[in-house]
């Protein structure tokens, strides 16, 4: 058959179809957003800037992504939409000319024990099937190499029709890779008994640690009248028959004072109360109990590569699957270069283009059986950008959230390309961001603003580079500034000797650490730095160490119950009205009673992710309706927990709302930049960056005298980097030694002395290569840090 051809040779005027290339925007109103109305180009980079709270998420997130969201949801079957909550619209006029939304942000990946990185992406799936093909000796389908997939054998009658004829199979079976000792997680946990019971004491002298167990109530007359051991005692004279009955003994059903009770040993009790529920669930002190009670130890039958004998025992070419996961990606990415087998060259094709977008992206450092829960957020976001990479769809959306977020600037241009690479395949991409780095790049800007939380939520600025430069938003301003080198730095009041460090990829590593000072730990993704800050300063007496890891607390949690601000609101309120402060408390008496005080109502999604939906009773305000009659300086409880910080601020700080305690707290949290964060917003909606800050606040009333912060500018706006340098000079002046892990050049520049680790990532870096200050540093160039740091201060 001949394929028709085409008689015109004129091209054809503009097809109808080509020409909706703008995403419109009209009225957005979500959030702090007021009114806004922009167009956003099609198949472009555009990247929305603005000061931490100016609104960018709410448009980008809660308006453009939360609709698309909601029209694909429409698209499923009735049945299906039966299980889903029904998504609210976002509060916006008109969205026109809107695609596939695809969000890569930084929310951290699977808390599963089993996840990482190789299965996290299609890498492991891939090495499965390699190692079943050319895998010696042979020992069973790509099944066989899965930790997450367990050996099973079983007996009995199938009845397998082939045509007429009825056979029956007497076994079944199926080869699984999982160590049969921990389940395919690489470690055993165990529990240390010096922490359950102090075995000089009897059980009636108090001889039990464990939380809750104490000998006054119902526990107390279990152990006394049950009648396997003597409770006056002392635990180490005990038989090993008594040992046996008080941690292991199975429920058993006993008689005390005529009332039917059932004993059953320490440890068994433990694992239903405590062990099985989820850690950051428990109360503090119980937490904390757990934390030091159960040891985690690596399997000693796997050796912690979570893999069974058998999976471990077939190679190619010498190399075992668990050694393949082992390896550093680059030197996989070589190995796997170096393997010559046409009946599997496709497949090796496409593992190596998986192996190297690692490289590529920057975490070439990375293994594939790095545990995906371990992973930094901007590590995280990059692992989701290689799934995106190798997609076959275009002519989607793609949302991210500060790519280069825990990047040098060596690794941002790289990420810059990246991103230049999604646009080039027709997607439309819009990025969050505060470096000018990647604002550059931009093929179109929005920048919102001018202030945050309420002063903010308009759009400042819309075009091109040149036009934001020229114009004059906060943005604009600080676009081209750049921080000058420290010309006289302070004097060391002492060192922190680090000797000998060899956490993860350090190669022995001496340092001394100045105190008295502010010393900043830098060098590219990978090199080291957080092993060197946090494996090696012992997180104890004097030392405040401030990361960007999850806090611990439930979704109920906010800024104020965090900081311990809602105390002196909630006795100021109940004061004022004389009533009791519980009312005051949205997890206790004045809770909503649909919601439980939670404001939205929460939906588990079994094969999606989980959806909240706004309260309809309290409105997502949390408190019952009576609670919001009693006033306190004007306003109810749940007014006072919408205002942002620095209004909070004032309106505590004088008048008759003045309250010394709460306005002492909303000072310090102003002062690390978090004067736009709501009172009342819960924890899990911040940003890393943002969740760093709160903690800082937080410890800046305690007492240490060495304070380890970790990236704090992630999140912040260029106008904010100058507050926070002024925040750590008031923290050095006080007498405190900071010192920072950051790759922020305008925090460099500020240091005192600079530590710089490399020369590359992973078993590439893991040494000192310069230590100074920064003017020694740009005068060197001897690394990579000191050139970028040279190229920016300019000289």
């Amino acid at each position: 058959m001949t394929m028709a051809k085409r008689t015109d040779t004129q091209s054809p005027a503009l097809h109808a179809a080509d020409s909706h290339d703008l995403i419109r925007v009209h009225g957005a109103r979500e959030n702090n957003l007021k009114d806004v109305s922009i167009e956003i180009p099609k198949r472009r980079l555009t990247v929305f800037t603005g000061i931490s709270g100016s609104g960018k998420s709410s448009l980008v997130f809660n308006t453009i992504a939360a609709e698309s969201q909601r029209l694909i949801n429409e698209t499923y079957s009735a049945f299906v939409q039966g299980f889903m909550p029904t998504l609210a619209r976002p509060e916006v006029d008109i969205l026109d000319g809107l695609t596939t939304v695809i969000t890569v942000d930084q929310q951290r990946m699977g808390g599963d024990a089993r996840s990482t990185v190789g299965t996290a992406t299609d890498a492991n799936a891939m090495l499965r099937i390699l190692f079943s093909r050319l895998g010696q000796p042979h020992i069973g389908p790509p099944s066989a190499f899965a930790f997450n997939v367990a050996s099973v054998r079983a007996s009995g009658a199938i009845t397998v029709e082939r045509g007429a004829r009825k056979a029956v199979k007497a076994s079944f079976s199926r080869t699984g890779g999982m160590c049969p000792r921990c389940e395919g997680r690489g470690a055993v946990s165990d529990i240390d008994l010096s922490q359950l019971y102090d075995d000089s004491k009897s059980l009636n002298e108090g001889a039990l640690t464990i939380p809750g167990y104490s000998m006054d109530g119902w526990y107390g007359r279990i152990f006394s009248g049950c009648g396997f051991f003597d409770p006056d005692k002392p635990i180490r004279k005990y038989t090993k028959k008594e040992l046996h009955d008080l941690l292991h003994k199975v429920p058993t059903k006993i008689k005390v004072e005529g009332i039917n009770l059932t004993y059953e040993g320490l440890i068994p009790k433990m694992q239903k109360s405590m062990l099985s529920k989820d850690i950051d669930a428990l109360q503090p002190h119980v937490r904390a109990f757990v934390e030091r009670a159960v040891v985690f130890t690596t399997c000693p039958d796997c050796d912690g590569t979570r893999l069974s004998e058998a999976a471990r025992s077939s190679k190619i070419e010498g190399v075992s699957i668990a050694d393949a996961c082992a390896m550093q990606i680059s030197d996989l990415a070589a190995w796997v270069r170096g393997l010559d087998e046409p009946s599997v060259a496709p497949l090796l094709g496409k593992l190596q283009h998986t192996l190297d977008s690692f490289a590529e992206i920057g975490l070439g450092y990375l293994s594939l059986e790095r545990p995906s829960g371990t992973l930094s957020g901007g590590e995280a976001q990059r692992v989701k950008m290689i799934r995106h990479l190798g997609s076959s769809l275009t002519d989607v959306t793609y949302v991210f959230d500060e790519p280069t977020t825990g990047l040098h600037p060596h690794d941002i241009q790289r990420m810059n390309g990246l991103l230049l690479r999604l646009r080039d395949k027709g997607n439309t991409v819009l990025v969050v961001e505060h470096k000018p780095e990647v604002i550059a790049i931009a093929d179109h800007i929005v920048d919102l603003g001018p202030g945050a939380g309420t002063a903010g939520g308009t759009v400042c600025f819309e075009g091109t580079v040149e036009g934001l430069r020229a114009g004059g938003t906060l943005t604009g301003r600080h676009f081209d500034d750049r921080a000058a080198v420290k010309e006289k730095v302070r004097t060391p009041t002492g060192t922190l000797e680090i000797r000998g460090a060899t956490a993860h990829n350090l190669q022995g590593v001496d340092v001394d650490i100045p105190l008295g000072v502010l010393a900043v730990v830098t060098g590219v993704a990978g090199s080291g730095k957080s092993s060197l800050v946090h494996g090696s300063i012992p997180a104890g007496a004097g030392v405040v160490s401030v990361d960007q890891g999850a806090i611990r607390g439930s979704r109920r949690s906010n800024p104020a119950t965090y900081t311990g601000l809602l105390d002196p609101i909630r006795k100021a309120f109940a004061k004022a009205n004389g009533v009791k402060p519980a009312l005051f408390s949205a997890n206790s008496e004045g809770a909503c009673p649909t919601c439980n005080g939670a404001g939205v109502i929460y939906t588990d999604l079994a094969m999606m992710a989980g959806v909240a939906t706004t309260c309809e009773d309290c409105e997502g305000k949390r408190f019952d309706a009576s609670v919001l009659e009693y006033h306190f300086g004007g306003r109810d409880i749940s007014e006072v927990l919408a205002m942002p910080v620095a209004e909070a601020e004032e309106f505590f700080g004088a008048g008759e709302a003045h309250t010394p305690a709460a306005h002492r707290i909303l000072q310090r949290l102003a002062d690390v930049g978090l004067g736009y964060l709501s009172l009342g917003q819960p924890l899990t909606t911040l940003s890393g960056g943002e969740r760093q800050r709160l903690k800082l606040a937080t410890h800046m009333a305690e007492k240490g005298g060495v304070y380890v912060l970790d990236e704090p500018t992630a999140g912040l706006h260029l106008a904010d980097v100058e507050h926070l340098l002024a925040l750590l000079d008031r923290l050095v002046d006080s007498g405190k030694s900071v010192i920072v892990v950051e790759h922020h050049q305008a925090v460099m520049a500020h240091a005192d002395w600079i530590i710089d680790l490399g020369p590359g990532a992973g078993h590439d870096g893991g040494r000192i290569v310069f230590e100074g200050t920064p003017a020694d540093l740009v005068a060197a160039r001897s690394t990579l840090t000191g050139e970028h740091l040279a190229a920016y201060v300019g000289t």
